[in-house]
């Protein structure tokens, strides 16, 4: 069974375990992503021969990593013996790789050892085999690294979470500059001067669809390693990065005269404010002229440092986007004069607000700067041209203690940019004209008014009554779908007022009833259908070797432009519900089938027990949850939940279990009702802990119940039960004794045969004497039995016959209340038995039919039942939410204006009155 993507990203964070608490974050992710790299070259090119675009010395993989695990040199011998060979052998830096040998960090002696054993075995798992990771754009081993990135970035906190854009925040600039569309070939160049981990520079060449160039520069040695490594694990070895040394003291990427090369496109997230950018250089002065004639920008805020370089760097038809604070939209001074210049040459072709908290090295809101060479010129004389500016701040999703853009949040970003058309509220373009008069300070709110309108209270409304026309013709797109609905819920009060037309509670049914809301339910329903039929087609048409990214794309943007225009639902939102799905099921099922296809992918695992570690040691424990069991045995099949199948299959063998399950719930109900009630101090069920407890109980009380009916009969048992005890006691006794003892058969036990058949054959005085003791006290215990049993029979029949006379006397009362307990007990036991047994039968049955699914059977199951089932009923979900809002918002206005202040002032005074009349009565006045 193929690795789930979900699995895979899991099981490599638990890597990390074997490092936390020793070092921060920082510096673990070395040591994982190191290992991770090597494990992913050797998979895949261990054995592709010397042309191979990188190589894995003889002697340096990742089965050779593993034959150093529990040895004492393990740190140093990775250092020399792997890390060393594949660092040379590709052109790598020492530095690139994890210090494996470090003491500080590591530990010494058994700790190292043990820790680098453990780090290596997690990656051992067959299940991790990246031979075969990447097809056609769906690299999961990628991803899973992007993750990681993702992580190491949160735990490292503001200090040192700067080496990883976000991956949403990378797709989004990838796109505004346009290089999807572009004719790019391999000589296209894609640089980025503050590359950090790399992986803004990879969703570009994402984006690019074909081969490109590469360039990157990092400051950070550790860093510019990890990107190296990324480049290689997103299948891009050829990546130029340079490490070392800043981007503005230092660059690395200049032509053969000295000047600085240029790109095709550039992007960065540089480090924001710097306060040391000027650090090795005379910005007055600078060789590269990165800074004339657009003017130095000060020496503690580095931001429109960096953007003069990007600007450089760039083509005359060169493109760009930079991520940077606000600040560089509105500040002073020195970079006020900057921004103009920019401004005048047309550079700048967009400025997109985004979320705050959505970066790793800070919580300020970011924005990234569109720019675009090969248009500047014609852009600026355009009388109507101007900066597109765009408001996205608000879209966004929580996660953890960051703030995460989703994919309606991507997709709208982009498209609204590329349309280059108004969104009230959202976006728009700018003119020149009006830069101006606003002294080309480019602050968004300027321009753009994104506070949600405000919910003006009526004073009017409030005095006289009435709902305010206003509010009511905001609900316009309702109306536009159901115009007779308008009058079915308001009437008219007076000029520029209605009331309800409906009592408060009627209101939602109101809606829901109303024949033009059904009709555009039905319409919406059909609509959905028209969309679901033939994506049920295509994918039931897929197979083995599919490709799950473009596939889920393709059904996003299908689904996206089915709903576009249509009235109420938004199309945005109706994506989102199908990306979400995509992430937390969808995805992952495509991946099995694309390495496994319909039949093998839908069949059952067994699953296993897993160690994990303890307070108390190592524990065996069940890593995932089961589709069904058959004995001690659990399973699951990855791809059809058993819930579908019994859905399917055996709904009423269902039906009976949810019935009994029911029924099972009831009953303890039941009796937690009747402890709750008679468990306190002197209730019948005070003592009662247990079904042990409570028949205990119930014989006493049925003696006292008993005995008010024949006084003699509980003194009579009594003295039976005495001599039965007596009896018992010294049988026991007997049993002791060695002559008896030495009578007992094979399994211990000894008998009154055994006894009798001595007793006739010893001529021992002592041994006669001793098993006539022992068969008299039998004879004794039985007459003692004999005595007994009537007496109880009798007890019974008193005290049940009175229980059913009297049932409500005080005398029974304990006795019915115990009676009652041991029969819901009863009833309990036996119907969790037969839920059991049933349960039982059911997994027998999905144990059976697993493996006899038929392809056909398998695509409903997952394709119908599975996806398109969740989907739709997400669908429906926002289709609900359609009516609730309007449900909400007219019960708020009833609400609000359906008391006039002239109504609760009357009421005031009429509570007042009673108040001061009450107040008399108790010789009180109120002044």
């Amino acid at each position: 069974m193929p690795l789930k993507k979900s699995d895979l990203y899991s099981t490599i964070w638990q890597s990390c375990d074997a490092l936390r608490g020793g070092m921060d974050a920082s510096q673990y992710k070395n040591y994982v992503l190191t290992i991770l790299f090597v494990k992913y070259i050797s998979d895949k090119y261990a054995d592709a021969g010397p042309y191979a675009e990188i190589k894995v010395p003889k002697g340096a993989s990742f089965k050779d990593m593993v034959a150093l695990k529990g040895t004492d040199n393990i740190g140093d011998d990775i250092n020399k013996k792997i890390l060393g060979p594949i660092a040379e052998a590709n052109k790598l830096s020492k530095s690139d790789l994890a210090d494996f040998d470090d003491p500080v960090l590591l530990g010494d002696g058994p700790e190292k050892k043990d820790k680098l054993t453990d780090l290596i075995a997690i990656f051992q798992d067959p299940a991790l085999d990246f031979s075969k990771n990447r097809a056609d754009g769906d690299d999961i081993l990628g991803d899973a690294y992007e993750y990681l990135m993702r992580h190491f970035a949160t735990e490292s906190g503001k200090s040192k979470g700067q080496f990883y854009t976000p991956s949403e925040v990378s797709r989004i600039m990838a796109s505004l500059i346009g290089i999807a569309n572009a004719k790019v070939t391999s000589d296209t160049s894609i640089y980025d001067p503050t590359c950090g981990s790399g992986s803004l520079l990879l969703k570009v060449a994402d984006a690019a669809g074909t081969e490109v160039t590469l360039y990157g520069q990092e400051k950070d040695v550790a860093t510019a390693g990890l990107a190296r490594m990324n480049m290689i694990l997103h299948n891009s070895p050829g990546a130029l990065i340079e490490g070392g040394a800043s981007t503005i003291a230092n660059p690395k990427f200049k032509e053969d005269n000295g000047l600085l090369k240029t790109f095709d496109y550039v992007v960065a997230n540089p480090p924001f404010s710097d306060k040391r950018w000027g650090q090795g250089i005379k910005p007055s002065k600078d060789e590269h002229k990165r800074f004339e004639p657009y003017g130095v920008p000060p020496p503690k805020q580095g931001d429109y440092a960096y953007l003069l370089h990007i600007i450089r760097s760039l083509k005359s038809t060169g493109k760009g986007a930079c991520i940077l604070p606000h600040g560089v939209l509105f500040r002073g001074n020195a970079e006020a004069d900057i921004r103009k210049n920019l401004i005048e040459r047309g550079y700048i072709k967009g400025i997109i607000g985004l979320p705050p908290n959505l970066f790793y090295g800070t919580g300020i809101p970011a924005c990234i700067v569109v720019l675009d060479k090969a248009d500047a010129e014609k852009r600026r004389k355009d009388p109507k041209g101007g900066i597109y500016m765009m408001d996205a701040s608000a879209g966004f999703k929580k996660e953890g203690a960051k703030n995460r853009l989703r994919e309606m949040d991507i997709h709208r970003i982009v498209d609204v940019f590329t349309k280059q058309e108004p969104v009230n509220g959202y976006a728009r373009l700018v003119t020149w004209d009006e830069i101006e008069r606003n002294e080309f300070n480019l602050n968004i709110p300027r321009y753009i008014d994104s506070r949600p309108p405000e919910d003006i209270q009526d004073i009017d409304g409030h005095l006289n009554g009435g709902i305010p026309e206003r509010d009511v013709n905001a609900l316009k797109p309702y109306w536009e779908v159901c115009p007779a609905l308008r009058t079915t819920l308001f009437k008219e009060n007076r000029s520029g007022y209605v009331d309800l037309a409906v009592d408060k509670a009627a209101i939602r049914p109101a809606i829901h009833e109303h024949a033009e809301f059904k009709q555009y339910s039905a319409g919406m329903e059909a609509h959905y259908t028209k969309w679901r039929k033939p994506t049920v087609t295509k994918l039931k048409a897929l197979g083995k070797g599919l490709h799950p990214k473009p596939e889920v794309k393709g059904l996003g943007e299908g689904v996206l432009a089915h709903y576009a225009g249509k009235p109420l639902i938004g199309a945005y939102d109706v994506y989102q519900l199908l990306m979400d799905y995509a992430e937390e099921v969808l995805r992952d099922d495509l991946y099995i089938l694309s390495e496994e296809g319909w039949g093998i992918g839908a069949q059952v695992r067994e699953l296993q027990k897993v160690k994990v570690k303890k307070d108390d040691g190592e524990k065996l424990v069940w890593a995932e949850a089961h589709d069904y069991a058959i004995g001690k045995r659990r399973f699951k099949s990855d791809l059809i939940p058993g819930t579908l199948l019994v859905a399917r299959y055996f709904a009423k063998e269902q039906t009976v279990i949810t019935e009994l399950a029911g029924a099972v719930e009831s009953l303890k109900a039941e009796l937690d009702a009747l402890n709750e009630e008679h468990s306190g101090e002197g209730g019948a069920l005070s003592a009662v802990d247990n079904v042990k407890d409570a028949y205990k109980a119930y014989d006493e009380a049925l003696l006292d119940v008993a005995a008010t009916v024949d006084e003699a009969i509980g003194d009579n048992i009594e003295k039976a039960r005495t001599e039965l005890a007596d009896a018992n006691r010294r049988l026991r006794e007997l049993e002791d004794a060695p002559g008896i003892r030495a009578l007992a058969n094979a399994k211990g036990k000894v008998t009154q045969t055994l006894v009798k058949a001595r007793n006739k054959s010893t001529t021992d005085p002592d041994e006669l004497m001793l098993t006539a003791d022992y068969l008299a006290m039998v004879a004794k215990k039985k007459e003692a039995n004999d005595a007994l049993k009537p007496l109880l029979e009798k007890a019974e029949q008193l005290a049940t016959k009175r229980l059913k006379d009297e049932p409500e006397h005080e005398d029974v009362q304990e006795l019915r209340i115990l009676t009652q307990y041991l029969e819901l007990n009863e009833a309990l036991s036996g119907k969790k038995a037969e839920l059991k047994k049933r349960k039982e039968e059911l997994d027998a049955l999905l144990h059976a039919k697993y493996p006899t699914l038929s392809e056909a059977e398998v695509k409903i199951l997952v394709v119908e039942d599975k996806w398109m089932d969740t989907l739709s009923a997400a669908v429906h979900g926002e289709m609900d939410r359609i009516s609730q809002r309007l449900t909400g918002r007219v019960a708020e206005l009833g609400e609000r204006y359906g008391r006039t202040m002239p109504s609760l002032a009357d009421d005031v005074e009429t509570l007042a009155a009673k108040v001061e009349g009450h107040l008399k009565q108790m010789d009180f006045a109120w002044n």
